[in-house]
């Protein structure tokens, strides 16, 4: 099979209200496995959406590549049925037709070579460990976050496509499924590009491609090679900023020395000519070409000044060092030392054993475990959200939860009045001043939530539960590093190791994990239940 490059011939993206997400950009993706970064909200879900074909720039054309499969980023609750989720549903229907008697040349169009998709995707749930039961009619919405995005990928490595382009593909997956992920990956033979900021995904990659608002910039080789470059690029570039800097610097005691000592000179000729015995008239014509050669010396030093400035400005926009983000961590205060007691706990959904559990204030607890098996369902339980099939919950403290389905953050709403809920007695200014520092700009905080980037929705929910009054005792983050740009993501590892309070927090990442810095471990297993132990 030969794979074709993905190539953009000047493209542009105009958002609904006018604004350019990115402009006339021209580029070759090369059919290898590369990965593509970039801050959220710089637009790498929209530019594989113009890639694979599902829509359409503003200007320019997308084009080569054959076959493109495109696996968007999940976020919230799976719609439509199993098929869908897996982005092959209508090759199925057409399947269906064909096998009932259908002669129509658009389904053997639309199947062409996919007659196996049936059992190719059956063989990539059974090995995942999906239900067993599982059908491509069945609601998406049974699906844990975990087992949705294990059948988004069989549709992904089903499809036969020729280019696969993967957005935030490790998302909700345990362990065992991100190293099947990572082994999928390696052994795809066709054109692929995954968006993501999984450090450990992004290291398979055989180069980096990183998206910014100055265009797309390639970088060879995995993700450690991107970060080396990226430092010893921002390096010389700040060296390059500091250089112009120093001749501005000169540049300007110079022109003031220069004209310092044309002033000294024409009042030294004044008072000589006030002194001189000459005409009137020939003064008049010496002070006349004084002034204009000290004229045009000083548009030369001005010119010279102008310069040098612009100089500087270049400098500075090529440096383009990342904004500063920062979060704070609550202050949790003193309160109870027991936070909260589970008593014979037995969940909705998942595991079935019965939790007994005392928490304490100050514990860090990482909860672990297979896709399916609950965690998420603790957390909304603990949150009071969900009712437990039995068993009892009791919190001496308030709480917040962070969930995958970023409840707090209403898609018709905004990120501030979303905030402005969960915080109604703080002022405007002080709820703007905290999620600008999270990377939303005043422009982006007033727009309904459902228009920003998946990075920049979940800052906002996370602002929501980290700021809500009153002051959360017990935090609960259900994946809290989905879709975050990788400088967000060092906020977040700084923020987790500065917040005081009871910490519950579900990941498989193990880079924030270790951030978190958890003095405990609940690990669920449907064999063997809830087992918690220290760290």
């Amino acid at each position: 099979m030969t794979t074709h490059p993905l190539t953009l011939d000047r493209v542009t993206c105009r958002l609904p209200d006018g604004r350019a997400l990115f402009s006339e950009l021209s580029f070759s993706f090369e059919p290898i496995a590369t990965g593509l970064v970039g801050a959220n909200g710089v637009g790498k879900s929209m530019l594989a959406r113009l890639l694979a074909g599902s829509s359409p720039p503003s200007q320019g054309r997308c084009h080569g590549g054959g076959r493109v499969f495109l696996l968007p980023a999940l976020s919230g609750v799976p719609h439509g049925s199993v098929g869908e989720l897996a982005g092959v549903a209508p090759v199925l229907a057409a399947l269906d037709r064909i096998a009932a008697g259908s002669v129509d040349p658009g389904d053997f169009s639309l199947v062409d070579d996919r007659w196996d998709l049936h059992e190719r995707l059956h063989q990539h749930w059974v090995d995942g460990g999906l239900p067993a039961d599982l059908q491509p009619g069945d609601p998406a919405s049974r699906l844990s976050g975990g087992q949705a995005m294990q059948v988004a990928l069989s549709g992904a490595w089903a499809s036969a496509a020729d280019w696969l382009i993967l957005d935030e593909p490790s998302n909700h997956l345990d362990a065992p499924h991100r190293a099947q992920l990572l082994q999928q990956l390696v052994q795809w033979r066709g054109g692929l590009l995954v968006i993501s900021h999984d450090r450990d995904l992004l290291e398979r990659m055989s180069c980096i491609v990183e998206l910014d608002a100055h265009g797309l910039h390639r970088f060879n080789g995995p993700y450690s090679h991107y970060a080396q470059a990226k430092a010893a690029q921002l390096a010389g570039l700040q060296a390059t900023l500091d250089h112009a800097r120093h001749q501005h610097r000169q540049q300007q005691r110079q022109t003031r020395a220069l004209q310092e000592r044309a002033q000294r000179r024409q009042a030294r000729g004044d008072r000589d000519a006030r002194g001189a015995n000459q005409a009137p008239i020939l003064l008049g014509l010496q002070k006349q070409r004084a002034q204009a050669s000290a004229g045009r010396q000083s548009q030369v030093r001005e010119q010279r000044l102008d310069d040098s400035a612009a100089r500087v400005r270049d400098a500075a926009a090529r440096v383009q060092a990342p904004a500063e983000l920062a979060a704070f961590a609550p202050d949790a205060g003193q309160g109870a030392q027991r936070i909260a007691q589970l008593s014979r706990l037995v969940l909705p959904h998942g595991c079935h054993a019965p939790l007994d559990m005392v928490l304490q204030r100050g514990q860090r607890v990482a909860v672990v475990g297979d896709n399916g098996s609950g965690k998420s369902t603790l957390l909304q339980v603990l949150a009071g959200r969900l009712p437990p099939r039995s068993g009892g919950v009791q919190l001496a403290v308030p709480c917040a939860l962070l969930d995958q389905q970023l409840t707090a953050l209403p898609a018709d709403g905004s990120a501030l009045s979303a905030l402005q809920e969960a915080n109604p007695h703080a002022t405007v200014a002080n709820l703007r001043t905290r999620l600008a520092l999270l990377g939303l700009d005043a422009g982006r905080i007033e727009r309904p939530a459902a228009t920003l980037s998946a990075g920049e929705r979940l800052k906002a929910a996370l602002a929501c539960a980290l700021y809500a009054d009153p002051t959360p005792g017990l935090l609960m983050l259900d994946e809290p590093g989905n879709a975050l740009d990788l400088d967000a993501l060092a906020v977040l590892e700084t923020l987790l190791a500065q917040y005081h309070g009871t910490l519950l927090m579900v990941s498989h990442d193990t880079h924030l994990v270790q951030a978190m810095q958890p003095t405990h471990v609940l690990r669920v297993d449907a064999a063997s239940g809830w087992q918690l132990h220290a760290w």
